[in-house]
């Protein structure tokens, strides 16, 4: 199975991203890994919040293929601890999906259609962090699940 993260907006900080395709590397030993940027919209200041969720909406739309099981990354969603999330992915994993998609919304979050289409929805905190961080530390977090499925040393409990 494929994991997918759709993010809006490209990381403008050269020293998160290169953390982020460290352990984009990383993650791809073990499993078949792409992160999918959605260019952030233009000239928002005259679009509503929820105008502008629909038309991310819309780009995200694009990038969802069928039979897809849709996971969004919001504040809203389940929490857990790495080792839950390792035994989450690994049961998601033998679900039978060709493609497992997380998506990181916008400055707004997700519009309603999003939501309807999701499957699940998990929360990395309650606290709020900038769209940038939350990138690197959900990829970090889907390459220590795959550590702690291995039984590799990377993970302490």
């Amino acid at each position: 199975m494929k994991t997918v993260l759709i993010v809006v907006g490209k990381t403008t900080d050269v020293h998160v991203q290169a953390l982020c395709d460290d352990y984009t590397r990383r993650l791809q030993h073990y499993v078949p890994f792409a992160c999918e940027v959605i260019p952030e919209l233009r000239a928002t200041r005259s679009l509503t919040p929820e105008q502008q969720k629909a038309q991310e909406a819309l780009l995200i739309q694009h990038q969802l293929q069928a039979g897809d099981y849709v996971v969004l990354l919001d504040e809203h969603g389940r929490e857990r601890r790495s080792i839950d999330f390792a035994t989450w992915m690994e049961k998601r994993m033998a679900a039978g999906s060709r493609r497992l998609v997380f998506i990181i919304g916008g400055p707004y979050g997700f519009d309603r259609s999003i939501c309807q289409l999701a499957h699940e929805q998990v929360s990395l905190s309650q606290m709020t962090f900038s769209h940038q961080l939350v990138r690197l530390f959900f990829i970090e977090q889907l390459y220590r699940a795959q550590t702690i499925l291995r039984g590799e040393p990377y993970h302490h409990e």
